[in-house]
């Protein structure tokens, strides 16, 4: 994978992590709260944020202080 491609899958990934805190609100918000589906979302969120930090160490450079 190019860095141009690590960097459009940061992308995607910032915008589908957003969306899933946007339906995790909107879930919690609502009268009829599935808790198991805010669950799988918020796990599904955090394997997101795992893939995030991966791609942003790569894409990251090592400076020696």
């Amino acid at each position: 994978m190019t860095e141009d491609e690590m960097r459009k899958r940061r992308t995607a990934l910032f915008i589908e992590h957003r969306d899933l805190d946007a339906a995790i609100e909107a879930l919690s918000a609502s009268d009829n709260k599935d808790q198991l589906q805010i669950a799988r979302l918020k796990k599904r969120k955090l394997r997101l944020r795992d893939q995030l930090s991966i791609i942003e160490d790569y894409l990251t450079p090592d400076i020696i202080a």
